[in-house]
């Protein structure tokens, strides 16, 4: 038997993704075969295709994509987390289970280890997490990255409760699962965009304040308007070091930046920056923290948002979508 997967070279660009044809590979000790089904995309796939971040992946060429879900068809000898027939969803991490960040033991998906643009994957089967009923195979692949790192921005370092004002970047995958997520904790929510269409979606999901920043250049008044003077408790950043100063400024006294991103290689992240208030890396997340996500999406009936859909062989045209900005929460690929 054979499988489809998608090979790409660091810092090649998008159009020298390669389409390969491969041996059905066997589970072995500790492993799971899983059926992909589903995949989205994250802007981390750009920065390693456009050679914006460099260094994270296999120089012999590595497949692409951190996020998806499937179904496990074979286990290898000494698995018993996982078994056949079970749909599933492979963490971003598979071998960090719980504690803080160790390098040691994490092989990221879709970088030096292989990701998700394929119809077959072997994963560590300690790394996969059963997918809950409510969800389909395409909303429960917005979880392993954007959604957990939503997670722990809101909730890891200072816990988001009701009465505090989120300011959240854009309405890419992370912005909108915090979106929905903040307003499940009570949390009053101010969402950005250059785009009124796209805000007109977040306040359709709750947003209770939009601000366009290409109309409004001085945003961080607009959020202190918004506050009253006092400013935001907590500000996603997915931007970088390129808005720190007007991310600052938006924030009140005992706020906290939660510095995911970047998008552009001038500006870099956030991290490590100086800034009035503290600014936390957020590196997306472990297992229990996304078994503690799981439980409060069930409880909230959350429903991530998919917005475009891709097969898996138009997976060029998907990140040339996500390139564009052209695209509300998440990018979506179809593993038939």
């Amino acid at each position: 038997m054979t499988m489809t997967a998608f090979y790409a070279s660091e810092g090649k660009g998008i159009d020298s993704l390669e389409r390969r044809e491969l041996s059905l590979p066997k589970p072995g000790p500790g492993e799971a075969l899983v059926r992909l089904r589903a995949a989205t995309l994250n802007f981390r796939d750009l920065l390693f295709l456009k050679g914006i971040l460099t260094g994270h992946t296999n120089e012999s060429g590595y497949v692409p994509l951190s996020c998806g879900a499937g179904e496990v068809v074979a286990v290898g000898d000494g698995v018993t987390r996982v078994q056949p027939g079970q749909r599933v969803i492979p963490t971003f991490a598979p071998g960090w289970v719980s504690g803080e960040r160790d390098q040691s033991n994490i092989g990221h998906l879709g970088a030096r280890s292989d990701g998700v643009a394929r119809t077959h994957g072997l994963f560590l089967a300690e790394g996969l997490m059963v997918t809950p009923d409510e969800l389909s195979d395409l909303e429960a692949a917005t979880l392993p990255c954007a959604a957990l790192t939503a997670w722990n921005s809101l909730f890891a370092h200072r816990v988001t409760r009701p009465g505090d004002v989120v300011v959240l970047q854009g309405t890419g995958g992370v912005s909108i699962a915090a979106l929905q997520m903040a307003k499940a904790a009570g949390a009053e929510v101010i969402i950005t965009s250059s785009s009124d269409a796209k805000l007109n979606r977040a306040r359709a999901l709750g947003a209770d304040h939009t601000v366009n920043y290409r109309t409004t250049p001085d945003w961080a008044a607009e959020v202190r308007r918004l506050t009253g003077g006092r400013g935001a408790n907590l500000l996603i950043d997915v931007v970088g070091a390129d808005q720190l100063a007007q991310s600052e400024a938006a924030l009140g006294d005992d706020a906290i930046i939660a510095a995911v991103g970047m998008l552009s290689i001038a500006g870099g992240f956030s991290w490590g920056r100086e800034a009035r208030v503290p600014i936390i890396p957020i590196a997306v997340g472990n297992r229990n923290d996304f078994e503690a996500m799981l439980r409060a999406l069930r409880v909230n009936r959350l429903r991530p948002v998919v917005d475009r859909l891709f097969p898996l062989e138009q997976l060029p045209e998907a990140l040339h979508t996500m390139e564009r900005g052209d695209f509300f929460g998440k990018v979506g690929i179809v593993i038939e």
